[in-house]
């Protein structure tokens, strides 16, 4: 079985912050972070609802994703999230 990489954006109870991701498991991810076992930024902003993401063959291409997203503006990233996830709906349950 061929291993994934996952980009993903989380956000907040409010849908007020944004946290751009990159994983090679992405229900161990959300995991970590529902259960704020990963401290920093996404503890502490309470960031714990997968809103988006997006797979691909190698850790390479997840980065370079990444990067572009996270370079992106804010209404660039609500613009991707809307087009796939317009109500925001948390994406994976654990």
């Amino acid at each position: 079985m061929e291993k994934q990489y996952y980009v993903y954006i989380e956000t907040n109870k409010r849908n007020t912050v944004l946290y751009t991701g990159v994983t090679n498991s992405l229900e161990r991810r959300m995991y970590q972070h529902k259960n704020k076992l990963t401290g920093g930024f996404t503890s502490k902003y309470s960031v714990n609802k997968l809103i988006y993401y997006e797979v691909f063959p190698t850790a390479e291409e997840a980065i370079a994703a990444e990067k572009k997203i996270k370079a992106g503006s804010r209404l660039k990233k609500v613009k991707l999230i809307e087009s796939i996830n317009p109500n925001y709906n948390d994406l994976i349950k654990l």
